[in-house]
């Protein structure tokens, strides 16, 4: 997981010897703390929370997020112990890498058979508190189906790692229970979930490369109303294909409409298939509402910038897009929702 931190001025955070009580548990240890954590300028901080599985997409869309938000995000100055760390500081945004709370480093976890994803070979069971949930001011699941994770996976450790396929099996075999016991049941809390599939645009297809990407939005979430295609509330399915937006085979399909999600009201916006020409994105952009877009074209323009990026040039990268300029804006509102209250309680 990720948790991001996005605020408007710099703020340093800090913790005091008052608050709640809370019960931290562990393999290792029972013991009580009192804490309270804050942020020295509190009114101008969000919190989002980002989850999903390794090699699921979290870096790629921390790295959108933060082009949205402006400003350069870095590593720590003085560097940062871990390698698999994606931990950034910046004018506008904080990104804190859980992956720096591991209790057990490769070796360790190793040597006594623990994957990465279980909380015996980790050191922040606060995470897994519902208190510590309810902080978060928006969160953002990234689902990604087993058949296109084994496709990513095989793809990127074979031609990039030199494993063999037989390692590839093996070691998602040896994560998924506690994939499947501690990470995918985060999914149900989250206010969007980007989920990717197998394109229903090829029979029989499951390689990954042609993605299925369904963008499911919890209704009711203050300060986020939910992206619509054409008609808010309606169920509607388009090819944009033709004279203004190049489609080669196996084109391209959108889809919009609503339902339940884990027993939450949700819209879904979904798209299968593979952008030709990423200039021509503006015409489906043109097509689509509450966008929270600063102009005409924010959309396309972005996605253009981070042409370079996984995922680009499909569903993936479109809805991160979108999820981050929502994102944006919905800062804007509890920044200004804050100010207001402080400033009505300075007159009384």
């Amino acid at each position: 997981m990720v948790a991001f931190a996005a605020h408007t001025s710099a703020a340093t955070s800090h913790c005091s010897p008052a608050g709640t009580a809370i019960l931290l548990r562990s393999g290792r240890r029972d013991f009580p703390t009192r804490v309270s954590c804050s942020a020295a300028a509190h009114n101008k901080t969000v919190v989002i929370g980002v989850a999903a599985d390794s090699g699921c997409g979290k870096s790629t869309f921390v790295r959108r997020l933060t082009s949205v938000l402006g400003g350069v995000a870095e590593p720590p100055r003085g560097g940062n112990p871990n390698p698999d760390s994606n931990t950034l500081v910046g004018d506008t945004a904080t990104v804190l890498c859980l992956d720096d709370y591991h209790s057990l480093d490769r070796a360790a976890r190793k040597a006594r058979g623990l994957t990465a994803l279980d909380p015996r070979a980790n050191d922040f069971d606060l995470m897994c508190d519902e208190r510590v949930r309810d902080l978060l001011d928006f969160s953002i699941y990234l689902d990604i189906s087993d058949e296109v994770k084994f496709a990513w996976k095989i793809q990127r450790d074979i031609a990039e790692r030199g494993h063999s396929l037989e390692s590839i099996k093996a070691s998602i075999e040896a994560r998924k229970p506690d994939f499947d016991a501690y990470i995918d049941p985060q999914k149900q809390y989250a206010d969007a979930v980007i989920e990717v599939l197998p394109t229903q645009l090829i029979p029989g297809d499951d390689d990954g490369k042609v993605p299925r990407v369904r963008l499911i939005m919890k209704e009711g979430v203050k300060h986020f109303a939910p992206v619509y295609l054409f008609d808010e509330g309606s169920t509607v399915s388009w090819i944009p294909c033709g004279r203004k937006l190049s489609c080669s085979y196996p084109g391209i399909k959108f889809a919009y409409g609503f339902g339940t999600y884990f027993g939450h009201e949700v819209s879904v916006l979904e798209m299968d298939g593979r952008f030709d020409k990423l200039d021509e994105l503006i015409y489906v952009e043109s097509h689509l509402s509450n966008l929270s877009t600063k102009y005409y074209g924010e959309v396309a323009q972005q996605m253009l910038t981070h042409a370079d990026l996984p995922g680009s040039n499909n569903g993936t990268g479109l809805f991160q897009t979108i999820v981050g300029l929502k994102i944006r804006e919905l800062c804007e509102q509890i920044v200004a929702e804050r100010a207001a209250m402080t400033a009505d309680a300075v007159k009384v």
